[in-house]
């Protein structure tokens, strides 16, 4: 009984290592990731990304800027930033986040 509980422990820690592995690449197939975009598709994202906001035109003007470096935009219209960790650590002056 022992040995059968030891094996499953083993098979679940397994699992548990390999899940973030798979879940980063179909992120990076999916249009998400450092790279994943080509500059000619950053206004269409950025677009996207800032649709919902009231302040459009800062938040497509920095969008831009951190897609043309990046070559990435995060998923959604707000967060999710952790898929594309160039554009999550890019900060300002003050050390607030530059990208929307």
């Amino acid at each position: 009984m022992a040995k059968f509980f030891a094996i499953l422990f083993l098979a679940l820690l397994a699992i548990s290592m390999l899940q973030p592995i798979v879940l980063a690449k179909g992120r990076h197939r999916h249009g998400y990731g450092s790279g994943s975009l080509k500059r000619s598709q950053c206004p269409g994202q950025c677009t996207r990304r800032c649709s919902r906001t009231q302040y459009h035109k800062p938040c497509m003007f920095f969008c831009q800027k951190c897609c043309a470096k990046c070559l990435c935009v995060p998923p959604g219209y707000y967060g999710n930033k952790q898929v594309c960790p160039c554009y999550n650590n890019w900060k300002t002056k003050e050390g607030g986040p530059k990208c929307p």
